[in-house]
């Protein structure tokens, strides 16, 4: 049986790190916004007991096994998308951790406070992990404890929905809730745009577009992420507009997996 799910994943702190920089002594480590991707499915592995980075130069066992699923996530409790987030600045004393005098590593990165999304994923519970997948979720079950981005961040779920897997086929205006690949969309994205500007501020001062350059894959070759434009917004969008890949949750809203 083929189904989409979606749960609310919750924690206190997040740190999702971008890979832009590699000398904290010049600049602190930053975050994404958005959980991406490959930490969803770090998240999915974890709650079934899959095994995460073992060996170098191998991804790991969640990634390769969960890797095919199609998924969504849509950013919970936001401000125009974005999440507060602070600057913190740590000791690592343990001695193995740098080449440091004294062994002492003095870390400094942002932390996103209080981030919540709603995620959706699609499964196949004919199959194997899905099935299992799909039990855990339901009955909010953990082989591991899920964390955003450290292990010191426990994450929860709530709020688990399931819906018929449907292909959505717009019959009126309606709104996409989760962020959506930019790429394919820039007509849309631009109509929006022009459209708005076209009306009084009292009509748009609420709308709002939301763009991040997110990991969407691992690069299997470089073992690199692969980056993907996306686009987050409250838009209503005419019927007319083609989206790929979108999914129905009721007669004006859909989801964009992928």
């Amino acid at each position: 049986m083929q189904t989409v799910l979606s749960f609310d994943l919750e924690s206190n702190f997040g740190f999702f790190k971008k890979p832009d920089i590699n000398d904290n002594k010049r600049a602190p480590y930053l975050t994404y916004n958005i959980l991406h991707k490959p930490a969803l499915l770090g998240i999915l592995g974890a709650i079934i007991g899959l095994k995460g980075f073992e060996r170098r130069g191998e991804l790991p066992e969640y990634y390769q096994q969960l890797k095919h699923l199609q998924t969504g996530i849509q950013p919970l409790n936001h401000q125009q998308g974005n999440f507060t987030k602070t600057l913190v600045k740590y000791n690592n004393s343990v001695g193995y951790a740098s080449q440091e005098e004294g062994g002492n590593l003095i870390v400094t990165e942002t932390m996103l406070i209080r981030p919540a999304y709603r995620c959706y994923v699609a499964l196949n519970t004919a199959h194997e992990p899905e099935a299992k997948l799909h039990k855990y979720l339901l009955n909010q079950q953990a082989e591991f404890i899920p964390y955003l981005g450290k292990n010191e961040f426990t994450a929860w779920w709530q709020n688990v929905q399931e819906y018929p897997y449907q292909p959505f086929n717009a019959q009126a205006n309606f709104k996409l809730l989760n962020l959506f690949q930019k790429p394919v969309l820039d007509s849309a994205v631009s109509k929006i745009i022009i459209q708005a500007s076209g009306r009084n501020y009292s009509e748009t001062r609420d709308l709002f577009l939301y763009f991040e350059r997110l990991p969407s894959a691992y690069d299997e070759i470089l073992l690199q992420y692969t980056l993907s434009d996306y686009v987050f917004t409250n838009a209503l969008f005419p019927k007319e507009t083609s989206f790929p890949g979108l999914f129905a949750l009721s007669a004006t809203e859909a989801v964009q997996l992928n």
